[in-house]
């Protein structure tokens, strides 16, 4: 999926897939596969892996059944197979997408979180979601299928037993000068402070946070990736973490890039800090 696999001359399984799909009167195979769980099973791959889907990808990716040129576009409205040989709802793609604001009400949420696939196993849980919601929206104008994703993803990833929660961050950053972060983190129930200096915002950040945790940990990945368009987007971060032959992904989502590259770094931090990860097998010693 999203073409995250060994490099051994694999190919996509969506494109196979659909292949098969689309020339079922030749190939008289069927793979019993719901292809429209396509585009939603590679969003969900993206976020957790942190590896973005690229936009010119067939199928999955966001220009995947978009037409620029107006030869292309008159095509398709006067017969949609001249250029596209399968629909964009067949794998997934919402042709009706409903955009929610910050006065959108729980019901209309709880519509489109559960068109999404998720599932709520009590009212409180919704409560709690839409709680998330409510503050995104007051950060952002309009709120996507994208943002929903990345909130519930992040909802998923926290604990209730997490030992480090991020209070605050505050980054001072200016040209010719090193960029300073200023922390706050309850560890333990305990509120405790840090401020730090380094080689940009994020590194200033990070080295903030370490010199309160002390995990020792070494950084394997950072990736920031741009949720929807324009430049109230959020930015969703992974942080990797490797230690003691054990490596984590930590998610982060925000308005604010720096606030995003925190959360996803304390994320890691705490799976580390909880130690229920497998070993790495790369990381094993022969």
């Amino acid at each position: 999926v999203i073409k995250i696999r060994a490099r051994a001359g694999n190919a996509s399984l969506e494109e196979i897939v659909m292949a098969v799909r689309t020339r079922q009167d030749y190939f008289n195979v069927d793979t019993r596969i719901d292809t429209s769980q396509i585009v939603p099973c590679s969003k969900l791959v993206s976020n957790i892996t942190g590896f973005p889907v690229q936009p010119n990808k067939a199928i999955v990716g966001a220009n995947g059944f978009s037409h620029e040129a107006g030869i292309h576009q008159d095509g398709v409205i006067k017969a949609r197979e001249t250029y596209e040989i399968m629909r964009a709802q067949d794998v997934g793609w919402d042709t009706n997408k409903l955009v929610l604001g910050k006065h959108s009400g729980r019901a209309a949420l709880k519509q489109r979180l559960e068109a999404l696939g998720a599932q709520f196993s009590s009212a409180g849980d919704l409560n709690e979601t839409f709680e998330r919601f409510k503050v995104l929206a007051d950060k952002k104008h309009e709120i996507y299928d994208e943002d929903l994703i990345a909130l519930m993803t992040a909802a998923g990833n926290e604990s209730e037993d997490e030992r480090i929660q991020l209070i605050g961050v505050k980054v001072m950053s200016e040209m010719g000068v090193s960029p300073e972060a200023s922390v706050s983190l309850n560890i333990d129930g305990e509120t405790q402070h840090a401020r730090a200096r380094g080689d940009g915002p994020v590194d200033a950040t990070f080295k903030a946070i370490e010199s309160l945790v002390n995990s020792g940990a070494t950084l394997k990945l950072y990736s920031v990736n741009a949720i929807t368009s324009g430049t109230d987007s959020q930015g969703e971060v992974t942080t990797r973490l490797a230690k003691d032959q054990r490596i984590v992904n930590g998610l982060g989502a925000d308005t604010d890039i720096l606030v995003a590259s925190a959360k996803s770094y304390v994320n890691a931090l705490n799976k580390l800090l909880q130690g229920n990860d497998r070993p790495h097998p790369q990381l094993s010693t022969v």
